[in-house]
């Protein structure tokens, strides 16, 4: 028994003892005294009514203070078994998700599903989620992002979860982030430090990494911080004091100073590199282009099954993983059509709500393969519970993208057969035109695959040209890049129709036998 309990118990025997007592003193029965005891608590309530008219205002504000309690959100932090061994094999980072929603601007249901969105990046990229809170108020407070008495109870939360980090589900500036850290004892990072957090284990290419470093130093920038007096040097001559002495005149900048012109130098070297980069990108695309080859870009929201659907589509073996940004490095595989001719398709980085500017300024030569293709594949999660949430985050970034507006579109609904049947109706009433897929059975990927290829570019040249028989590599591209409509095997050679582009037909022409 704990010590306020036995002080309860105490007072209760007391106030027992007393009323036994008091009783027996009086000589009336306990049924008597308690309609007595009643009697009186009423005409007290009697009087307190008279007393204070404002007590529904009272009323009005406990509702007010329950409507703007934090609220947490189900299904974090609940804990799966696992053993002690697995546990002393790798201690994963505990963290706490916190977020401040308005009525004016979302709803709580919103606000909940992006927090499980913020939940499942954290849990990407190596934390475990021990509790997710919800704040509603009408705008963050300036200075702790959540106010200082709700800071106090995310601090409680923390300490008892023996939590790590707080994971804040916004874009924080420097000083609320710190002031939230002063407040908790604990280290508090936003959404953008975690997608970049994500983006820097994924990337895997040379490009791949010098863009998501400059990303890094982008958001890093602003929010350098120093560590105290002992860091700066910028006293010089007799400004140091007669006590400072020998050593402590610097080069006139404190240690902050240096870091932000470090960081600087190697941003304008990455930018470099990256610019360095792209010649070899334009070599692959430009390739492309010189034979006439078709592309197709895969794009979609993260996890949507983009490169699970490019596989199915093109029976290559690109990396498949149920994590976000599994897909960061641009991935073009080739196809080939009914007729024989090839186009590729060209997988992209997924995208996600408020993806950080940093990185859509890194990643800008990626997204450029979008803007280059003939025919863009929207792939949406029909399993997620909002889907057009996430199509409109997408055309979103899309619309920033110059060169995407007159590409045609397809919208494609993978992984169908996770939805059930309502859910299969509801998606084909509010999106007749979308096609419902699944990459992992296959059902539906036939009817893609006709709807993509009949949205492909035909060559606008027409030929008609006898060829020599030694001319058959010339045949096998205008079957590979061109639209071949017939071919006739004569004596003196073979006499082509075809649809094929400008540099084709030149060629198509100087080896043409004259008749």
């Amino acid at each position: 028994m704990t010590p306020q309990q036995a002080g309860h118990q105490g007072a209760a025997e007391h106030a027992s003892d007393g009323t036994l007592n008091q009783s027996e003193q009086s000589g009336q029965s306990a049924p008597a005294q308690d309609e007595d005891v009643l009697s009186e608590h009423s005409e007290v309530l009697l009087d307190d009514a008279a007393a204070h008219p404002y007590a529904h205002e009272d009323q009005e504000w406990r509702e007010r203070e329950a409507r703007n309690e934090l609220k947490r959100v189900a299904g974090l932090g609940e804990l799966q078994d696992v053993t002690e061994v697995e546990y002393r094999k790798v201690r994963l980072e505990r963290v706490v998700l916190v977020g401040v929603w308005s009525s004016a601007k979302t709803t709580q249901a919103q606000a909940e599903e992006s927090l499980r969105e913020l939940a499942a990046l954290a849990e990407t990229a190596g934390a475990q989620v021990c509790d997710g809170l919800l704040q509603h108020r009408l705008r963050p407070d300036s200075a702790t992002y959540v106010g200082s008495g709700k800071a106090k109870e995310i601090a409680g939360v923390v300490a008892r979860d023996e939590a790590d980090t707080i994971i804040v589900d916004d874009d924080l500036p420097p000083s609320q982030r710190r002031a939230l850290e002063d407040a908790t004892k604990v280290k508090v990072v936003d959404r953008t430090a975690v997608i970049l957090d994500i983006f820097a284990q994924h990337a895997t290419s040379r490009e791949g990494k010098a863009q998501v470093e400059l990303a890094q130093l982008q958001y890093m920038l602003p929010r350098l911080r120093g560590w105290g007096g002992s860091l700066s040097r910028q006293a010089g001559g007799r400004a140091a004091g007669a006590d400072a002495g020998i050593g402590s005149r610097g080069p006139g900048e404190t240690k902050i100073e240096m870091d932000r012109r470090v960081i600087r130098n190697r941003i304008a070297k990455l930018r470099k590199q990256i610019a360095h980069m792209a010649p070899a990108r334009d070599v692959k695309r430009g390739s492309r282009r010189r034979f006439g080859l078709p592309t197709v870009a895969v794009v979609g929201y993260t996890n949507a099954g983009k490169s699970s659907l490019t596989n199915r589509l093109t029976g290559s073996r690109e990396l498949v993983e149920n994590a976000l940004f599994a897909t960061l490095d641009t991935a073009v595989r080739r196809a080939s059509a009914k007729d024989g001719r090839q186009y590729a398709y060209v997988d992209t980085v997924g995208f996600v709500r408020r993806l950080p500017t940093q990185l859509v300024e890194a990643f800008k030569s990626t997204l450029e393969e979008v803007a280059d293709a003939d025919v863009i594949v929207h792939v949406v999660d029909a399993s997620h519970p909002d889907p057009f949430a996430q199509i409109d985050a997408v055309n979103a970034i899309l619309a920033d993208i110059n060169g995407t507006e007159s590409i045609p579109r397809i919208l494609v609904f993978n992984k169908i057969d996770r939805a059930d049947q309502a859910t299969r109706e509801r998606l084909a009433a509010l999106a007749p035109e979308a096609h419902l897929v699944s990459a992992f059975t296959g059902e539906g990927i036939d009817a893609l695959r006709e709807a993509v290829e009949a949205l492909l570019p035909v060559p606008d040249v027409h030929v008609s040209a006898l060829l020599p028989y030694t001319a058959g590599s010339l045949v096998s591209k205008i079957r590979e890049y061109g639209q071949m409509d017939s071919i006739e095997y004569r004596g003196d050679g073979m006499m082509i129709e075809a649809q094929v582009d400008s540099q084709l037909a030149a060629q198509v022409v100087d080896a043409a036998v004259d008749e």
